[in-house]
């Protein structure tokens, strides 16, 4: 039987997938395999709010997501799918908890309060990924990719802003995921550097170069080679385990050294376009022989 960590990211799955259906306890607790006597407590025990309030929270964040980086998406359509009946509804859940009307956080985007109230989603899933600690690596070769990107400088919390800037230009240039792939490159781990030093490119793949000086476009290249590679499915929560696994623990072993070149996220397919625990990112960290 899967330990309680386990069983309460299965809840956390489920709610993801169906945050634009009624969610009651009764379905919770068969999907937990706990009994309704005991699964009210022992989810406030472990994400510190009531089972509800966490379904409330999850709904919350897609809309977050649909407000700040889904502009043609409108605000009656984002509150239906994130299982509210009505605007009004919507609006009053949004505002409590976010201090500001859905379109006021559409306009200015501010994540300070969200990030502080799901600590306990995010904890939970690495405590369920670091026990699984089931990282398949491959070695694959990858051609010369040429980038266009954006470069975030600076502070973390902002690169909502970043991503907004760069996902308007795409759809200017008509440059979807569906025709050109998304990739992002780590330079520094947030934990570690000082936020005013924080770098971070956010970009996709082109045919030729590109010039956009009032979007901050660069052009970069992904150099042909060899990369260490994972697969990794879920939410952005536990990419920094998978991204730890390959740096410090793999390639210590793997008898290959890197190379001159930051370790790079290519975007499968994102939230909230599907649910987080369904996201897949390709994690690429260049590599070569240590004879060659």
């Amino acid at each position: 039987m899967a330990n309680y960590q386990e069983r309460f990211t299965k809840v956390i799955g489920f709610i993801e997938s169906n945050l634009d259906s009624a969610i009651d306890v009764e379905t919770l607790c068969e999907v937990a395999h706990i009994s309704k006597f005991h699964f009210h407590r022992q989810c406030s025990a472990v994400f510190g709010v009531p089972v509800m309030s966490l379904v409330r929270l999850l709904r919350l964040k897609k809309a977050a997501y649909q407000l700040a980086f889904r502009a043609d998406n409108k605000i009656l359509s984002i509150a239906i799918d994130c299982g509210y009946e009505s605007n009004a509804a919507f609006s009053r859940a949004f505002k409590k908890h976010f201090g500001m009307s859905p379109s006021e956080f559409r306009a200015s985007p501010n994540w300070t309060h969200w990030e502080s109230s799901y600590d306990p989603v995010i904890k939970l899933r690495k405590q369920t990924m670091s026990q699984e600690n089931r990282f398949q690596v491959d070695v694959i070769e990858l051609p010369e990719i040429l980038v266009a990107a954006i470069e975030h400088r600076g502070l973390p919390n902002k690169l909502g802003e970043t991503l907004a800037r760069f996902i308007t230009w795409r759809k200017l240039n008509k440059l979807p995921p569906s025709k050109s792939r998304t990739f992002n490159f780590i330079y520094d781990d947030p934990a570690t550097t000082v936020p005013e030093n924080y770098r971070f490119d956010i970009g996709c793949s082109i045919d030729q170069k590109v010039s956009d000086e009032n979007f901050g476009i660069v052009n970069k290249k992904i150099p042909a080679g060899s990369y260490a590679m994972i697969k990794h499915i879920g939410s952005d929560d536990t990419l920094g385990e998978a991204i730890q696994f390959l740096v410090s623990d793999w390639i210590t072993h793997s008898g290959y050294e890197l190379r001159d070149f930051p370790i790079t996220l290519e975007r499968v397919s994102f939230f909230p376009e599907v649910s987080e625990h369904e996201m897949v990112t390709h994690v690429y960290l260049p590599i070569h022989n240590q004879n060659s």
